[in-house]
């Protein structure tokens, strides 16, 4: 009786097994028409006829984004709305770029894995594990760090020094004073 069982629970993962991966794409490309309202695994594809080199290039993450804002960070993606020939691919590329101590904060993403990359600078970067284990180092430029895929997760730039206060004053025209205060709210708890 254990040896049926035993067939049975390996048949049924056999059989079951592929299902629950990616399916394997039906055509060479499906360059996603943005316009459509239907979604199914995606966007609806555009007639081939229709599709061009454009539907698969991006020029976005060639510059810096502004990082002026309340996490000091900002992520630009490059995804199937930016770039249409991504659709059905299972793959996306974003860059996020920090100001000094800039944060992109706790997150996660039910359906994949994530890798990050160090240009310049380095990152405090880690994750959570599902027995609540923190996995944490700092990596430097050219070093990556992989977080897998479910994965509560974070990175922060360890940039040192700090811009000085002369600049800051400057740059958004205000006052000593100002600068302190705003550094205040994002001062290392001790």
């Amino acid at each position: 009786m254990a040896a049926i069982l035993a067939l049975f629970v390996m048949t049924f993962a056999v059989v079951l097994g592929p299902a629950a991966a990616d399916p394997d794409l039906l055509q060479d490309v499906c360059v996603a028409d943005l316009t459509s309202g239907v979604k199914v695994n995606g966007f609806t594809c555009k007639d081939i006829a229709n599709i061009s080199a454009a539907d698969f290039s991006f020029d976005g993450l060639a510059k810096p984004g502004l990082t002026n804002n309340t996490l000091g960070s900002l992520v630009t993606a490059a995804n199937v709305q930016k770039i249409p020939g991504l659709n059905t691919l299972g793959v996306s590329l974003s860059r996020i770029d920090y100001a000094p101590g800039g944060l992109n904060p706790p997150h996660t993403h039910p359906r994949a894995t994530e890798m990050v990359f160090v240009l310049e600078g380095e990152l405090n970067v880690g994750f959570i594990t599902t027995a609540n284990v923190l996995i944490s180092k700092s990596i430097k430029k050219g070093e990556i760090f992989v977080f897998p895929k479910g994965l509560v997760h974070f990175q922060k730039n360890n940039a040192t020094p700090p811009v000085p206060d002369n600049v800051l004053t400057k740059a958004f025209q205000v006052g000593t004073k100002e600068v302190e205060k705003i550094k205040s709210r994002f001062a290392p708890k001790k």
